[in-house]
């Protein structure tokens, strides 16, 4: 005498090879993730390569000094004057007669926020400061100017030997 203890059903189960179907009318449980890793990896090397693309600015020719990297966190509030005249807060262009207003309205009316200038080396010293004393006569008074770091040069020195 022999006791059946599985369930007929059970017994179907364990009868399909290993969790696979057993006839081709049944549906596939299991989702295949390989095209979908494969996208994936894709799209990453995408972003990878396109994303140091997407931080542009405006062109400027900066001077050159020895002075260290800013270390602040947040966002700063620039001005950028290229030699052509024209004049930009942040990446928007804007005439002087307006600077005074754009900037009132970006920065709510708080004179005490930094604003950072960067101005092209080839334009004329003369237009830079009758934009930081509009600046100063307005109640901005803070304000330091944007360089590229000059890049050491090592200097051969020429030894001669006597003879």
């Amino acid at each position: 005498m022999t006791f059946n203890i599985i369930p007929d059903h059970m017994q179907r189960r364990r009868s399909s090879s290993g969790g696979r179907r057993a006839s081709s009318s049944e549906p596939i449980s299991e989702i295949n993730v390989t095209p979908m890793v494969d996208v994936m990896l894709v799209l990453l090397i995408i972003f990878m390569v396109a994303a140091p693309m997407l931080t542009v600015g405006i062109k400027v020719e900066l001077p050159k000094t020895q002075a260290k990297a800013l270390t602040d966190q947040k966002e700063p509030l620039t001005i950028t004057l290229k030699k052509n005249g024209g004049i930009f807060v942040q990446e928007r262009k804007t005439s002087q007669k307006n600077l005074i207003a754009h900037l009132q309205a970006v920065t709510k009316n708080n004179p005490d926020v930094k604003i950072y200038i960067r101005a092209d080396k080839e334009l004329n010293y003369g237009s830079v400061m009758v934009i930081m004393g509009s600046l100063s006569s307005n109640g901005f008074t803070k304000f330091a100017f944007i360089t590229d770091q000059k890049k050491k040069i090592k200097k051969k020195q020429n030894v001669k030997r006597k003879k």
